[in-house]
């Protein structure tokens, strides 16, 4: 038998290089390893089986070569052949890395959220595209998506229909966020290539105001670049205010702007940037439960959109205190005059702009509906009044601006006809002088 022709030895490096970049392939030439839209980096030790793999592949095929007679450049072509083979399909614990690995972070500036309102006034239909100016979140490494929405940034591009839409709509003072998680699967990201698209239907689930609802929304994902991807609706999100217990503040939105009607549905469409995050970078995981407790009472409201910073002017004061005596969530005990602890969240509001509304002096009056005498809700609408200036004074603001007055059952903001409008009845107001 003729002796088997001698086998030449592998080359140095021709296992690749193992941290991406440019690398010396098995067969000498340069093979490129680079990450496209949600594939996660190769791993070291992912390219560790990798290499045992090639040197597997070089073995067999000197052994087969022996056994066979074939010569030297067959071999070495077909052993490259096989390394590629190897590098190119990882084994079954690399396949199963998550895509979302190490964990993406939402980029604000290159993303929005706008939601559209229709109203009807004096017979003409108008609509009303509005968004919100801060927000936060990101990806987890697991697939676990969060965005927190701070409400207090509603941008209307009008300042007092923002403080409506803060205190009368959103209550922010009472719950600053909105909260959308979802958990996203590994085969949502399957297929997407740096430059590709495709539209991916994701669960999620909403809180805000203390009520937690599962909707579902179909995103466009685009991945822009290997370590950038932005997703887009394709529809609106219909946002029914009913199923969030708020028709009864949409009502009042509705009465002290003008009496007109609003729509009591909202369409939210989005565009969500998210970056890769690097070695050791932070990735935003907001809690769901964040928009459904109360927050804690806080000295200051949190800036908004176009909130105006330091003092207000006197016009922008007068808005401000028409607007907080329509919110009915300063709260007492079942007829007293004994604030109750779910009180602090608007009180810590109006002492804010109390303080930045210097130089002028605030008539506080109380009002009550029509149940029990007259008499009765005469002495408890003013109990009540001097109860709201003794917590501002305690609160630091100075006693000579302050004055407290009561009108019982003689001036009911609504009919006095529904439990909804004795509840809108029972009320603290602010009025204004120089």
């Amino acid at each position: 038998m003729a002796a088997a022709p001698p086998v030449a030895p592998p080359r140095p490096g021709a296992t690749g290089n193992c941290h991406g970049g440019l690398s010396r392939g098995a067969a000498g030439g340069n093979v490129r390893h680079a990450r496209a839209g949600f594939d996660s980096a190769t791993s070291q030790g992912g390219c560790g089986r990798r290499v045992r793999a090639a040197r597997h592949s070089r073995r067999a095929g000197r052994e087969i070569g022996m056994m066979h007679g074939l010569s030297p450049s067959f071999l070495r072509t077909a052993i490259a052949a096989l390394a590629m083979l190897a590098f190119a399909f990882p084994d079954a614990a690399e396949a199963q890395d998550s895509p979302f690995a190490p964990g993406w972070k939402l980029d604000p500036a290159g993303s929005y959220i706008r939601f559209s309102s229709v109203k009807n006034e004096k017979g003409q239909v108008v609509a009303e595209t509005h968004s919100f100016a801060a927000f936060e979140g990101g990806i987890g490494p697991d697939g676990t998506l969060s965005i927190s929405v701070k409400l207090d940034s509603v941008d209307t591009k009008n300042d007092l229909r923002n403080v409506r839409m803060r205190f009368l709509f959103f209550e922010t003072f009472k719950f600053p966020e909105a909260v959308v998680t979802a958990q996203l699967s590994p085969d949502m990201a399957a297929g997407l290539a740096a430059g590709g698209q495709k539209a991916v239907a994701v669960p999620f689930t909403f809180a805000i105001h203390g009520t937690e609802r599962q909707m579902e929304t179909t995103a466009v994902v685009t991945a822009e670049t290997a370590d950038r991807i932005v997703a887009t609706s394709l529809q609106p999100v219909i946002f029914r205010v009913a199923e969030f217990g708020l028709e009864g503040n949409l009502r009042k939105i509705a009465e002290t702007a003008g009496g007109f009607d609003i729509t009591p549905q909202m369409d939210i469409t989005y565009q969500f940037a998210f970056d890769r995050a690097t070695s050791g970078g932070e990735v935003v995981i907001v809690d769901a439960e964040a928009a459904t407790q109360p927050a804690e009472p806080v000295v200051a409201p949190a800036e908004g959109a176009i909130e105006t910073k330091g003092e207000f002017s006197y016009e922008e004061c007068v808005g401000r205190f028409e607007i907080l005596s329509e919110t009915g969530n300063i709260y007492f005990a079942s007829g007293s005059a004994q604030l109750t602890p779910d009180s602090a969240y608007v009180l810590a509001t109006i002492t804010d702009i109390v303080k930045r509304c210097p130089g002028l002096r605030i008539l506080i009056s109380g009002h009550t509906d029509d149940v029990g005498s007259e008499a009765m809700n005469q002495g408890l609408s003013e109990r009540r009044a001097r109860a709201v200036v003794d917590y501002l004074t305690g609160q630091g603001i100075e006693p000579g601006r302050l004055f407290a007055t009561g009108y019982g059952e003689l001036r009911p903001m609504v009919p006095n006809d529904s439990d909804f409008n004795r509840g809108r009845n029972r009320r603290i107001e602010f009025s204004l002088y120089k």
